[in-house]
């Protein structure tokens, strides 16, 4: 009499919180393109400032309005030395770093938060089957 045993291990394998790891990088994205808008809008702001641009050009009057926004807490913080027409606006300049760094932080928390690290969830089924040989 000969018993033959066969055994049939079946793993699956699903994606745990894709959804969350989606949300994270894309509002991580989202904070990154933010700052690297209004980074390059002060830069902007900066240059034209230093060179002396025309104020009423219809470009600095853009630039400077949509910045001032931005720049209004670092208002009066440091003396702006000039020259001429050439202003160094070095609250600008701290606006940057301090800008730099809540997005840094605000992307830092974001992961903390909400991303999961990729890893599969595997469930493994076991199914025996005996057969029986007379």
């Amino acid at each position: 009499m000969a018993i033959d045993t066969e055994s049939k291990v079946q793993t699956t394998q699903k994606e745990s919180d894709q959804e969350r790891r989606i949300f994270t990088f894309k509002a991580t994205q989202l904070i990154w393109l933010f700052l690297g808008i209004l980074e390059a809008l002060f830069a902007l702001r900066f240059a034209l400032k230093l060179i002396g641009a025309n104020q009423a050009s219809p470009i600095a009057v853009f630039i400077y309005g949509l910045t001032s926004l931005f720049l209004f807490p670092f208002a009066g913080l440091t003396a702006t030395p000039s020259a001429g027409g050439f202003v160094l606006e070095l609250s600008t300049l701290i606006a940057m770093v301090v800008y730099g760094l809540i997005g840094w932080g605000l992307e830092r928390i974001i992961w903390l938060i909400f991303y999961r690290p990729k890893g599969a969830v595997t469930q493994t089924t076991t199914t025996d089957q005996h057969t029986h040989n007379s």
